[in-house]
Order: structure tokens, then sequence, then C-alpha cells
């Protein structure tokens, strides 16, 4: 029986992408699950219940409570085996935490490449972790016009009692090579966006520019990225294009072709096929589903 509280996917969807901020709880009535599978945003779940995580390379068997970390640049998938699932989720965008003055936090250990995902709780910790998960459940409903700040002060709560309870041989744990490389990448990638000028061309548009910049051949570049994120470096820079054309899309008023060159395409058809075969879809159609 579905619980009155759990709200539909679209809801929870629409919400997610007006404020860069939801949370939910887990009711494990199959609903939350597909809510739950969004992975282009930060993600701070805390359940109880038994499950496979499988987090980049690795697989983690949890039975019992844990509070996981999900980075949007890290491919994971949760497999639940028990009927019995519960707990909480929050999800939010970059651009969220970074407008407090905890921006750091967004790099801390947790969420950083080569950190620790995966907690293990005990009942008293899951007791307070889930009283300011019901906080901001309770939070997010009101009209306070400072909710914001509110609901990010209950992150950074959580994002510090996880940090003290990590396991002190990974406080100091030495970053391998090919982490280190595959987070400077991905900082590289991010320092792209957002496009603020359809003046103003992508400089950085292949693997083979990144390597460039950073100084590495372009096949080390690309073992590393794969070894630690499980996807290929192409694939992550296309990934965030597409992302990018989709805002410039919905949220300006830059005709196709200005956003194709800006987005680094000689030709706007260039532009639409390279969309169309990423989405499924034209530009003009998303454009239009905006209207």
């Amino acid at each position: 029986m579905q619980n009155k509280n759990v709200r539909s996917v679209s809801e929870f969807n629409n919400e997610l992408k007006l404020k860069g901020f939801n949370v939910f709880q887990i009711e494990g009535d199959g609903n939350a699950t597909r809510i739950y599978s969004r992975k282009d945003f930060y993600k701070i779940c805390l359940t109880t219940g038994k499950s496979i995580i499988h987090y980049a390379d690795k697989s983690f068997e949890q039975d019992g409570t844990v509070l996981f970390f999900g980075n949007p640049n890290i491919p994971y998938s949760w497999e639940t085996i028990t009927t019995s699932y519960v707990g909480y989720t929050c999800l939010f965008s970059k651009e969220f935490l970074k407008s407090d003055r905890s921006e750091s936090l967004q790099h801390s250990p947790l969420f950083k490449i080569g950190g620790t995902p995966i907690l293990k709780i005990t009942e008293h910790q899951r007791e307070f972790l889930g009283t300011l998960f019901q906080k901001m459940i309770e939070e997010q409903k009101t009209d306070y016009v400072y909710k914001d700040d509110l609901i990010r002060n209950y992150i950074n709560l959580i994002i510090h009692e996880a940090l003290k309870l990590q396991p002190s041989e990974h406080k100091n744990q030495h970053i391998n090579a090919a982490t280190r490389l595959t987070s400077v990448f991905l900082e590289l990638l991010e320092r792209q966006f957002p496009i603020e000028s359809a003046d103003n061309s992508l400089k950085l548009k292949t693997a083979q520019d990144y390597a460039r910049n950073l100084n590495v051949h372009v096949n080390y570049l690309n073992h590393a990225v794969k070894e630690v994120t499980g996807k290929p470096t192409t694939t992550h820079i296309t990934e965030r294009i597409v992302s990018e054309a989709k805002a410039l899309l919905q949220h300006t008023d830059w005709n196709i072709a200005d956003i194709a060159y800006a987005l680094g395409f000689e030709y706007p058809t260039y532009f639409n096929n390279f969309f169309k075969k990423l989405t499924g879809t034209n530009p003009k159609s998303v454009r239009l589903q905006e209207v």
C-alpha cells in the first residue's frame, strides 16, 4: 500500500529541478525507488535494510543502517534485497550547496573521488541523523523566507557527523595518481561551465584538449578516468555538454545556432545530430517543451 505522504515522481522531479533540492522518506513502496535512481544530483541517503551498493568498480553488501553519499560524477546503482527497506534521501545540486559559505564541504572526502561514500550507522546515530532528515522534510513545506539556509545547515550537520564517523586511516589516505588526475580532470571540466555568453565558444571540447591542458598523454588520461569512475573521458565530456545544452535551451532566449556555437560546434546541424544521438530528441523539441 502506497503511503499518502509519498508524492508522484513527476511532482518530485519538478520541485527538484526548480529548487535544486528535495528530500523524501523512503517507504519501500517502489515509487521511491524510481525517484531514488536520480544520479544527476549530489545525494545523501540514510537507509535501513539489506542491500547491495555498486559504486564505481566496487560492490558493498549492507545489512542494517548505512549513510551513503552519492557523487553525480561516479556511476552507482542500488539493489534492495529485503522488502522492509526504510529511511531518507535528500538530493541537491552543486549550486544549492555552493550558495552556502561552507562551499568546501562539497569537496569533502565524502563527495570527492577516492573518499568513503558508505558509513555503517549505530541505532543512536540513526535516530539523530533521522531527526535531521525529518527537520528538512518539515522545513521544505514551510513558507519561511530563509528555509534554504536552514536546510543547508542541516546538510552541513549531516556531513560533519559523517566526517567524524570516518575511519581515521581514511582521513590521511594516500590518493593515487589515477584518482588525483581524475579529480583534476573533473574539476577542469566543470570550470568550463556555465556558459554565460553566446560569443564565447567552449575552449576544451575533446579528451585530447583536456589531456593537452593537463600535460598528460590522452591514453593515460582515459585509462585513469575509466579506472576511477567507470566511464571514459569522452562520456564525461559529452554528458556535461548535453546537460549545458539543455540548460541553455530551457533558460535562455539564445537561438539554437548561437547555442551550437557556444558549445563548440561549427555548424548547427552538427549540434542537432549530436544532441539527438545523445538524448533521442532534437534541440527544438526540448525548447518547445518549456513554452
